[in-house]
């Protein structure tokens, strides 16, 4: 074909925008793309003390998941403010995949809770998976006079306010759960709020309380007899305890299991937040995790970091209506 100007011309253009274009879908891949992330330590902040079953569950897919990424994925628990110190370091972090925290449902109910400035539920935060949930139930010690569900009910309704429970924090879904339940059974406790479950355990045992309504750090208690679960609040009996019944076979159309996943501030990398799905969802389905999982009875509740981003949509939604139903406040 005849050499032709114009179509040189229009060749060279071509390929210089071409140039461009490659030059900037270059600089704009994630530091993931390039082989950079992650290239230090992570931190991830579990917000209660050690020893309950998150702690156990996170840990583990701490360890799993930094043999997938490379890097140490570091554990720092920061327990207080009903597990929502995790929740106030992201929003001083940089988006940047090496700040993470468990994200639970307290942290989406919190805004709705007070009139003090604190965040967004949906927008202050970076959905990265969703995890799994806990098993609750309402314990007693083993040499108590309640034998079960109905005992204890019935001695609450002898002594009104003068039984007490203990939860891990004022207005977490535990908490909001048994305010719930004893509304449905007639009953007035008085709640008594801890820092986390393990604290719950450690006074139930010293005879400070009278019964535990919280996740299960009081299972081996249980399984030992040293503590006796009344109910326990997951759709199905669980099989450790065959013998306690749910909150539904007592009459009360409840399931409680509290769902968390992993989530990082707001604005991160799309591919950054792949790298840490893809690296959490492999050591949530390890024969580690879940046997881990297994040993404290939690349901999985895996999601996507799409779906988890979905759900948190709609569960803000639900707890706004929820406090907003039950006139729940924790402003003095």
């Amino acid at each position: 074909m005849p050499y032709h100007p114009l179509r040189a011309l229009s060749r060279r253009r071509l390929l210089a925008l071409s140039g461009v274009t490659l030059g900037a879908a270059s600089l704009s891949r994630p530091a993931l793309a390039q082989g950079r992330f992650p290239d230090r330590p992570i931190r991830l902040i579990l917000p209660w003390p050690p020893g309950g079953s998150s702690d156990a569950q996170i840990r583990s897919l701490a360890d799993l998941a930094t043999r997938t990424l490379g890097q140490p994925v570091l554990i720092e628990n920061r327990s207080g403010a009903r597990g929502l110190l995790g929740a106030q370091q992201l929003l001083q972090a940089a988006p940047d995949g090496y700040t993470l925290s468990q994200h639970h449902l307290s942290v989406l109910r919190h805004p709705f809770l007070t009139r003090a400035k604190s965040w967004d539920p949906v927008e202050d935060f970076t959905p990265v998976i969703g995890l799994t949930g806990w098993l609750f139930g309402v314990v007693v010690r083993g040499d108590s006079p309640y034998k079960d569900w109905a005992s204890f009910v019935a001695a609450a309704k002898a002594k009104p306010g003068l039984l007490t429970y203990s939860t891990s924090g004022i207005g977490t879904t535990n908490h909001i759960a048994m305010e719930d339940l004893c509304s449905r059974a007639g009953i007035e406790l008085t709640h008594v709020p801890f820092r986390g479950t393990t604290e719950g355990v450690t006074a139930l045992m010293g005879r400070q309380i009278d019964s535990i309504a919280d996740s299960s750090a009081w299972m081996p208690q249980a399984e030992a007899g040293t503590f006796r679960a009344l109910c326990v609040w997951t759709a199905e009996r669980v099989s450790r305890l065959p013998d306690v019944p749910t909150l539904r076979e007592l009459g009360h159309d409840m399931v409680v299991t509290s769902p968390y996943g992993i989530a990082g501030p707001k604005g991160m990398d799309p591919g950054v937040v792949r790298a840490l799905h893809d690296a959490f969802r492999t050591a949530l389905f390890s024969p580690e995790n879940t046997a881990i999982r297994d040993r404290w009875d939690m349901p999985l509740a895996y999601l996507d970091s799409e779906a988890y981003r979905d759900f948190v949509v709609r569960r803000a939604a639900y707890e706004k209506e929820m406090v907003a139903r039950l006139n729940l406040s924790i402003d003095s």
